[in-house]
């Protein structure tokens, strides 16, 4: 069920998204990740049916390639963490940003929900692999989902070439 490399025989980059709400954001972040050749993990409940056409329209017609694994729940897919890679954790309250890590070898980029981020007993937990993502204006207090995950998935791309 988890393919661990891409096409290219590299450890393939995972990006999970935790209780994703809006499906267009779901969408782009798939479309980005078949771009990449990064596997998608999306982490039940979701906030939407994966047969939205909204879902469809904003992967456009790759949506089917894409091809996401969803898991019925963090703690499912957590026991399975190891065997995908080393977990960076995006949040806005992360002392650290992206680009002050050491990047993993085998990336597993973590994103919560559009709304609230990820869940509080997820943050504490992983407390030490939190990363955010610099923002300039202290007026701006996140960025979108799918672009948060473009970020993150280009910064992966940029560091292991």
């Amino acid at each position: 069920m988890l393919r661990h490399e891409s096409a290219t025989g590299r450890a393939r980059p995972h990006v999970v998204l935790v209780h994703p709400a809006i499906p267009w954001n779901t969408g782009n972040a798939g479309r980005t990740c078949l771009a990449l050749r990064a596997r998608l993990h999306l982490i039940e409940p979701l906030g939407f049916s994966l047969d939205h056409r909204r879902v469809r329209r904003a992967g456009l017609d790759y949506w089917p390639r894409v091809c996401p694994c969803t898991w019925p729940a963090w703690e499912v897919f957590e026991s399975h963490l190891p065997e995908l890679g080393e977990p960076l954790f995006f949040s806005a309250e992360a002392e650290r940003d992206l680009w002050s890590v050491d990047w993993p070898e085998r990336p597993v980029l973590v994103f919560g929900t559009e709304d609230r981020g990820l869940p509080a007993e997820i943050r504490e937990r992983h407390r030490e692999s939190l990363v955010r993502i610099p923002i300039l204006d202290p007026g701006v207090r996140s960025l979108n989902l799918s672009t948060a995950v473009a970020v993150g998935l280009y910064e992966d791309r940029r560091r292991r070439g």
